[in-house]
């Protein structure tokens, strides 16, 4: 285990977070919270484990604070994720809980103290004192920009309520520029981000890794198992639950992505990997990304492998097997350029700004240009 360089002990390449599972989001079935709970107790290879405050307005929280009792404090990284404010915000339907700096709740001047109070109570569910890493969990624009929100992330860095600070965009893909735009205005500040990557998403979250490594920012990937595929149990949409995300997807993406996959498994047999752990060590393969974080999915039908053998999977990836070559081979197989709309700042938002989208300005501009990335080339949708 290595540390944070405040103390704390740094995530590690692989991590379980309470997304998975199906009780706290919509994806697969439900597990029972025995089964869960042993699926994200740290050890036996897999030495992270992320929450995020939001989930199961707190239960998620509760649930992993469970699978962590009595487990040597020391011997693995808990990491923790507040932004979404279920205290005092509604919810709006499937967009969840309002941000906590939706104006309509508060002013600049309440910004630290509700980030105080929501680590602390996170941390009173979880039965714990500290976090190694605490997540801005999908931020709006004030998030990403709010020289205040950031005084009150590093106000809880500074008294050990967390070791390390961090961003964590979403929950859909994009936020690039947002990203690049935080990074220079507080990467002296943020040790760690949260992006969504694997190989058949190479697109958009690969532009903004070269920034975060020359800001000494760690990078944790989600989302690697591409929506279940890597896992290699899911192949018809219709055995999805009723309300599984992952039914919003586009029309087909289920059988264009294990076509891919298919390309991709011969040089995973080469190389000794499963296809799932091709997925962790391509992302690993980029020195900014230090650890992966793929959603362990219980699929429903008689082919669905049980998420204890998809933690064991995980918990048993290898060393770094590929070569440069591979990485760029497996990038031209995933290659999704342009596959869908993206959140964030981007060229085709149009009106005013909300939550997860907004439009373009000049500093956004400057830190795309900064990074080699043009809005108009890289942040749009060409593809149907």
């Amino acid at each position: 285990m290595s540390s944070n360089q405040n103390g704390g002990v740094a995530p590690g390449r692989t991590g379980v977070g309470t997304w998975s599972g199906g009780r706290f989001m919509n994806f697969g079935e439900k597990v029972d919270e025995d089964r869960l709970a042993a699926v994200l107790r740290p050890g036996d290879g897999i030495d992270t484990a992320i929450t995020a405050d939001t989930y199961g307005q707190g239960d998620a929280d509760r649930l992993l604070g469970r699978a962590i009792a009595g487990v040597d404090r020391g011997s693995y990284s808990l990491v923790g994720a507040v932004g979404h404010d279920f205290y005092e915000g509604e919810r709006v339907g499937p967009k969840g809980f309002p941000r906590f700096t939706d104006p309509r709740l508060r002013g600049p001047g309440e910004y630290a103290g509700y980030l105080r109070m929501a680590a602390e109570a996170s941390l009173e569910r979880l039965g714990q004192d500290r976090f190694d890493l605490l997540l801005l969990h999908n931020p709006d624009h004030t998030g990403y920009t709010s020289e205040v929100v950031w005084d009150g992330m590093a106000a809880l860095k500074e008294d050990g309520t967390a070791s390390a600070i961090g961003v964590a965009p979403g929950p859909a893909n994009g936020f690039t520029l947002d990203m690049l735009d935080c990074f220079d205005r507080f990467g002296d500040r943020i040790d760690w981000a949260m992006i969504i990557l694997n190989p058949l998403e190479p697109w958009p979250g690969e532009m903004v890794l070269a920034a975060a490594e020359a800001a000494e920012i760690g990078v944790i990937t989600r989302v690697v198992d591409h929506g279940g595929l890597f896992w290699g149990d899911v192949t018809d949409i219709e055995t999805f639950p009723p309300h599984d995300h992952r039914r919003f997807r586009p029309a087909g993406w289920i059988e264009a992505g294990n076509a891919k996959i298919a390309d991709m498994v011969p040089l995973a047999e080469r190389r000794g990997l499963t296809p799932l752990q091709l997925a962790c060590q391509w992302n690993l393969a980029h020195p900014a990304v230090r650890c992966v974080v793929p959603t362990i999915v219980q699929e429903a039908g008689p082919g669905a492998r049980p998420v204890e053998d998809k933690r064991a999977e995980l918990a048993a990836l290898p060393e770094q097997a590929l070569t440069e070559a591979d990485v760029e081979t497996i990038r031209g197989i995933g290659d999704n350029h342009g596959c869908m709309a993206l959140k964030g700042a981007t060229p085709a938002h149009e009106g005013e700004p909300v939550a997860d989208s907004w439009p373009l300005n000049p500093e956004l501009v400057a830190a795309g240009e900064r990074w080699g990335v043009n809005p108009d080339r890289d942040l749009v949708m060409t593809a149907a």
